[in-house]
């Protein structure tokens, strides 16, 4: 919708009623928005997910991490709970809940471009995942990203990161060599602090390789750089990505719930059998998308790594291998080879605005589901009462991702070969108690033995804090006696807790699965 007007609350405004009280004011021309102004409502629903939504008492719009501090400071000062937000696209109510009183917008922190004094890329916070990989392209560059284009990068990368060149590259967050942080002290004073991998503030770095974003300050941009980066030439400092990718749809159009299973079952064990570093398939990732329906149709994106000789041969065998017994056999969609840069335009999911109510569930799979557990998902997926936009999604992981020690970074997960996403999306208000409900009751009866959750053992690796699930800290969902913090971050939770006292002793920044919170 067109912005007819601009009516901004800037230092002319506020900065003498603010200074009055001894707090920071704004500088001319920082943007701070109230309820008021026209450009209000459509910041403070930005968010992805419908079902939440937040009436802040102001919305800052910084344009450098100057004006974040100072947006951080003023609301420190008035004693006004915080929350950042990058892309929008946190799937639960980390930002937009009643207790948030202060918005920090970051979408016009939105510039990529090479610092030569730190060897690095600098990517600001604001920045999509689709503007990084534009502006990487210019020196031939790219980092493990993810496959929605318009996620936005200050979420992304503190949780981990990743996407389709996951299993060549690794996670981006294998690839962070530094982070901007706007934090506060036990004064309540806000400073910018530039963490790095090799630096004095080691910590803080590690906390944001994985510890997931809004724990202990606002992030205002990140250095990106490969470990084994050499040099000072941008077009060495992050991998190269292949040249080409041949890409496809795998469609299964109906599915009895035999061949569900059957389908379902060859498609993970491929790649449980295929999860190791440098394994052969390496450069193919392959999501499979479960709709519901009513008929279990399912859509496989095939992306194969094509720079290699026997690619197409590789591409085959994987066809061949999920394919195998499935009657009706899944059809296979023409076949393109088509450049990096196009892939990402033409394959990668384009930004859209949400206007869904969503709930998810997550776990990362060590080992295949039974076939018993999928006949669950089938009934479930199948329910005709659900039909609509929901749907099962599994993500491949493992290979580059699991060459890294799990205390390395923040991410524990460096063992799973595959996540699993339930993806409730619905519209209405009056069905979020019935679809809600559908996706906690599939995923407690799928992981019935370990207590309704996939607690990390054998067969799973627990789950992924960028797809957040207040439930893990809900003894109703959650029977296991483990605490949630044990599904996001293992055994390096208790360092995580120790550089949250070190960098946030007011506990300033805080949500729903925050670092620190109580194990119910």
């Amino acid at each position: 919708m067109p912005i007819s007007r601009r009516r901004l609350i800037t230092a002319a405004t506020v900065g003498g009623a603010l200074a009055a009280l001894g707090m920071p004011t704004a500088r001319a021309g920082e943007r701070v928005l109230g309820a008021g102004d026209a450009e209000y409502q459509a910041l403070a629903q930005r968010g992805y997910n419908r079902r939440f939504l937040a009436r802040p008492a102001k919305i800052y719009v910084p344009t450098t991490a100057e004006e974040v501090r100072r947006a951080v400071a003023a609301a420190v000062a008035e004693d006004s709970a915080i929350a950042a937000r990058s892309g929008g696209h946190c799937f639960d109510d980390f930002v937009d809940n009643a207790r948030t009183r202060s918005i920090i917008d970051l979408g016009r922190l939105n510039t990529v471009h090479w610092d030569e004094r730190q060897r690095a890329f600098s990517v600001d916070a604001g920045a999509d995942i689709g503007t990084v990989y534009e502006a990487l392209h210019r020196w031939g560059v790219t980092v493990p990203g993810g496959i929605c284009r318009g996620v936005g990068m200050g979420g992304h990368v503190p949780g981990g990161g990743y996407g389709p060149l996951s299993r060549r590259f690794g996670l981006v967050a294998d690839h962070l060599a530094g982070v901007e942080v706007v934090t506060v002290d036990a004064d309540g004073a806000a400073k910018i602090v530039l963490a790095t991998r090799d630096g004095p503030d080691h910590d803080l770095w590690w906390a944001h390789t994985g510890g997931g974003g809004g724990n202990v300050g606002v992030v205002t941009r990140f250095l990106l750089r490969s470990p084994d980066a050499e040099g000072t030439d941008p077009a060495h400092a992050l991998p190269r990505p292949p040249a080409h990718l041949l890409n496809a749809r795998l469609i299964l159009p109906v599915a009895t719930e035999d061949s569900f299973v059957r389908f379902l079952g060859n498609y993970l064990g491929f790649f449980e059998r295929h999860s190791a570093p440098g394994n052969d398939f390496a450069g193919l990732y392959a999501p499979l998308m479960i709709r519901t329906t009513g008929t279990a149709a399912a859509e496989l994106l095939i992306l194969v790594d094509a720079d290699s000789p026997d690619a197409r041969t590789r591409f085959d065998e994987f066809v061949a291998t999920v394919s195998e017994g499935v009657f009706p056999p899944p059809a296979l969609l023409p076949v393109r080879r088509l450049s990096y840069r196009d892939t990402v335009d033409r394959t990668y999911y384009a930004k859209a605005e949400s206007t869904f109510r969503v709930k998810v569930k997550a776990a990362y799979l060590r080992k295949a589901y039974s076939p018993a557990q999928l006949r669950i998902f089938y009934r479930y997926i199948t329910d005709l009462a659900f039909l609509g936009e929901s749907q099962l999604e599994f993500l491949p992981f493992g290979g580059a991702i699991n060459a890294v020690a799990p205390d390395a970074t923040a991410t524990p997960a460096r063992d799973s070969f595959m996540k699993m996403l339930i993806h409730a999306a619905w519209r209405s208000p009056a069905d979020d108690d019935r679809y809600v409900r559908w996706a906690r009751e599939m995923y407690r009866e799928v992981h019935a033995e370990t207590g309704g959750v996939p607690v990390p053992n054998e067969v799973y690796g627990g789950s992924y804090i960028n797809y957040p699930d207040p439930d893990l800290a809900d003894r109703t969902w959650n029977t296991s006696g483990l605490p949630w913090h044990a599904f996001y971050y293992g055994d390096n939770y208790p360092r995580l807790r120790r550089i949250k006292a070190q960098w946030d002793p007011g506990n300033t920044f805080a949500h729903q699965l925050s670092i620190g919170r109580p194990d119910w």
